[in-house]
């Protein structure tokens, strides 16, 4: 049983992100997994040297979202969009999702706890 419960919070572990330095990502949605236990949205950003970095959003799951003002038809592959949120303490392009905030100016938070 203690093994069990060891597997089920490291699932859900932060340890991976850095939560102290918020990192701001301008791009382009590629696809957007509407999947448990976690929703991922891929999104291609143009790195200053005009490479394209393809980075992985993950975000609450679909039940906490939909909570949050989500569906599974929030993100279009084409969308541009601004994401907040803590970048993977190796350097890698993968990010815990906060919010997204769409050209409108309209703002989804992507985790129940990210607004306290």
């Amino acid at each position: 049983m203690l093994a069990a419960l060891s597997i089920a919070q490291a699932h859900h572990s932060t340890a991976p992100y850095d939560l102290i330095h918020g990192t701001l990502l301008r791009g382009v949605v590629a696809r957007f997994d509407w999947e448990n236990p976690h929703a991922h949205v891929y999104l291609d950003v143009a790195a200053e040297d005009g490479a394209v970095e393809h980075w992985t959003l993950e975000t609450a799951g679909p039940g906490q979202l939909y909570r949050l003002g989500w569906s599974k038809d929030t993100l279009k592959p084409g969308d541009k969009i601004t994401a907040m949120g803590s970048r993977a303490k190796n350097g890698s392009y993968n990010l815990r999702l906060v919010y997204v905030q769409f050209a409108d100016g309209r703002k989804l938070m992507a985790l129940p706890d990210a607004g306290k």
